[in-house]
């Protein structure tokens, strides 16, 4: 076989070749069935070769594939905003919705948006950012400077903006000693308003955060009051709140916004994978109506565009998505199947000697693996323990996204869980099984290294 033409993510690896996807599987040229307990990277909510967005994909690009936004604007992506901004937490508004190809486009548009905002507003000094360490917003270099991944940083680090990093909120990793939870998640929220006065409060445009940490730190929530105590010093100081929703949005985490459940409502919020669910690139930017507002009254023109924003074909893909997700009433099976996938994995990992925890909401759920439950010490790094599940498990049949850097922005392996919000209660059981073989595998292999 040639040599690939294609510039893959491993210049050294050879990829089996995916051809077919049925529901909650994958398979590949040779036959081989794959259960894809990730959706990829948690993007394939309603699982692989759905009819009814196949229909809806088929049916727009009979009609019309592309007419730049300059120009015209198209049903799909007019209904699709509409859908969203009906769907959005209280108090959104009537806001507005910016349609673009990925969540790292998303995320360059809500941070040039509250810049934007800012200026429009008379505030032309607010151009600093504030995000939090450990955490992952997105793959181009405004996003990556609001990141606070230090693996994916270090190569780009002289390229990225100045952003300052507050502590995650991680109460497993960094709540102290007879601390509550509540009084943790205030002191580390007030960590937000020493930022903006160390920074100045009249240089500071927004605080981006994601409601649940993704793949950074696998799958951690917020302790209660967390958000709302951000929420009070972003309105304190005329700081925006941006709710990165890329991967536990649209519905991952059991209601279409995790902002929801965190009650409070951003000023900008950013989409993707689950808004198109793989079947086209689709990411989303939705702005509050008070921030729409200081533009229109303002410049009245959106200061950047992409050249594919509200692409009738991803919208056309969006909208049937969002469609299927309520016509079967999957919020709730992902609720249901959320508590379904917790309880086998606590039956499973709770005690297991080296998962130190099992967090998440909804069908987003993660192991952290430890060296020593007690301590929770990590696993030295050199075990590349993430990445050798990551491929163990897909030998075994099963997509899951291993990850480190749980425990200290390097060390600390994590497995995140993302399957379909159509998932069974037998595929969920395949999935701990062969889960648990794959980590037995690579445990038995890092004991010997150790």
């Amino acid at each position: 076989m040639p040599a690939s033409a294609v510039l893959h993510r491993s210049l050294h690896t050879t990829l089996p070749e995916v051809v077919a996807g049925e529901g909650a599987w994958l398979i590949d040229s040779v036959g081989r069935r794959y259960l894809d307990a990730s959706g990829g990277a948690a993007v394939s909510c309603l699982g692989h070769s759905h009819p009814d967005v196949i229909a809806a994909i088929q049916a727009q690009v009979g009609r019309i594939a592309f007419a730049h936004t300059g120009f015209f604007t198209n049903a799909p992506a007019e209904r699709l905003a509409a859908r969203l901004i009906e769907r959005a937490p209280a108090g959104f508004g009537t806001g507005r919705v910016a349609f673009v190809g990925s969540g790292s486009e998303a995320m360059e548009v809500a941070l040039k948006l509250a810049r934007q905002y800012q200026v429009e507003r008379g505030e032309s000094g607010r151009s600093h950012f504030i995000a939090r360490q450990m955490s992952y917003h997105g793959n181009t270099l405004g996003a990556l400077a609001v990141g606070g991944n230090p693996g994916r940083r270090v190569m780009y680090a002289p390229m990225l903006m100045e952003v300052s990093h507050i502590a995650p909120c991680h109460a497993y990793r960094f709540r102290a000693e007879g601390e509550t939870e509540f009084a943790y998640g205030q002191r580390v929220a007030n960590e937000l308003e020493t930022a903006i006065l160390r920074v100045g409060p009249d240089r500071v445009a927004a605080f981006v955060a994601e409601p649940v940490v993704g793949a950074t730190l696998g799958c951690v929530p917020a302790v209660s009051g967390y958000f709302q105590r951000i929420r009070e010093i972003c309105d304190q100081y005329g700081v925006l709140l941006i709710a990165d929703e890329v991967m536990c949005g649209m519905g991952r985490t059991g209601t279409w916004f995790a902002s929801e459940q965190e009650g409070v409502c951003p000023d900008i919020i950013t989409v993707a994978k689950g808004l198109g669910a793989g079947y086209q690139p689709l990411g989303a930017v939705l702005a509050r109506e008070s921030v729409v507002a200081a533009i229109a009254d303002g410049s009245g023109a959106l200061a950047n565009g992409h050249t594919y924003m509200s692409h009738a074909v991803a919208c056309a893909a969006g909208e049937a998505v969002i469609g299927a997700v309520e016509r079967a009433d999957l919020l709730a099976n992902v609720r249901r199947q959320g508590a379904t996938l917790r309880t086998m994995l606590d039956e499973r990992f709770a005690q297991h000697p080296h998962v130190g925890d099992i967090r998440g909401r909804g069908l987003m759920l993660a192991i952290e693996l430890v060296e020593d439950r007690a301590s929770k010490a990590p696993f030295p790094r050199r075990l590349r323990l993430a990445e050798t599940i990551r491929q163990v498990a897909q030998d075994n049949g099963l997509i899951c996204y291993p990850s480190a850097g749980s425990a200290d922005g390097q060390s600390g392996d994590h497995v995140l869980l993302a399957p379909p919000y159509t998932v069974t209660d037998a595929e969920l059981a395949v999935c701990v099984d062969r889960l648990s073989a794959s980590i037995g595998q690579v445990l038995d292999r890092a004991q010997e290294s150790i």
